[in-house]
């Protein structure tokens, strides 16, 4: 029986640029050839996810952190945040200054400034028509692309997950407020600032996810791995059997994952898959 492999993709699919390394794409078509499904398992909601990610041999999606999740295009589970509850976070976040997106597989729904925002933090102190400030926007632009900021837009009833670019306040008084109510974590996209962080809805992981959808295909943990780099992956590696820590992973995940393999760059999901005989 084939393995069931799930995929982070911020820097552990995709390297930092956002892009896939041809190695890994190549790779994980070999693969899916020889009977392996692939999953992705992200905190990116599916709004956000690259045509370059979706164009490879994927069997579904779990996304928003565990708050969403298909299977060969059927929508197997769509949690998302109470309207009211939502519209109260979204007014402490405006009247504290703190920029923020709202994730929903409808789009990204930004705030008023967040734009300008990212900007200023991908410049960090370089001239915005210089060549070199033009290069580190371009390579934003996908994102930018992205967001939506027309407030009459949003659908506060397909919201599945905020992630607020924070410089206004510190992290620990978000945390503080909202930890019980929702699932915190900070960002893992280290260009916003540590004071940044996502809010899902409360006891919604990556390991919830990948449990409902091994129910549904009917398969077990012991035929599962999963590659991954953030904090946010250690319930993801407690659902499978093998957890693979890219080499530029966070060392708390070093620590519970079952193998290092090499940075996306440098080959580590086609190294670890030709290891372990999968291509």
């Amino acid at each position: 029986m084939g393995k069931i492999i799930f995929l982070d993709i911020d820097g552990t699919l995709c390297n930092d640029s956002g892009v896939v390394p041809e190695s890994a794409a190549n790779a994980i078509i070999q693969s899916y050839e020889k009977g392996h499904r692939f999953f992705l398992c992200t905190g990116r909601s599916k709004a956000e996810i690259p045509a370059d990610v979706l164009a490879l041999p994927i069997s579904g999606i779990i996304g928003a952190g565990g708050g969403y999740c298909e299977v060969d295009e059927e929508v197997i589970l769509h949690q998302v945040f109470d309207p009211e509850e939502l519209k109260k976070l979204v007014d402490f976040l405006e009247e504290n200054g703190v920029e923020y997106y709202l994730e929903s597989n409808q789009g990204l729904f930004a705030s008023a400034n967040l734009q300008n925002r990212l900007i200023e933090l991908t410049l960090n102190g370089l001239a915005e028509n210089s060549a070199e400030g033009q290069e580190k926007i371009n390579g934003i632009r996908w994102f930018l692309d992205l967001l939506i900021d027309d407030p009459e837009r949003i659908d506060y009833e397909d919201v599945n997950k905020l992630s607020f670019v924070n410089q206004a306040i510190p992290y620990e008084v978000i945390h503080a407020k909202y930890h019980g109510d929702f699932h915190m974590l900070r960002s893992t996209v280290p260009a916003f600032g540590p004071d940044s962080g996502e809010i899902g809805l409360r006891n919604i992981n990556k390991k919830t996810a990948i449990e409902t959808l091994l129910a549904h295909i009917g398969q077990e943990k012991k035929d599962c791995l999963a590659f991954g780099d953030g904090e946010n992956d250690i319930p993801m590696f407690e659902a499978v059997a093998t957890g693979i820590a890219m080499a530029n992973a966070h060392e708390n995940l070093k620590a519970v994952a079952d193998e290092v393999t090499y940075t996306s760059d440098e080959g580590g999901i086609a190294y670890m898959l030709e290891k372990m005989g999968l291509v």
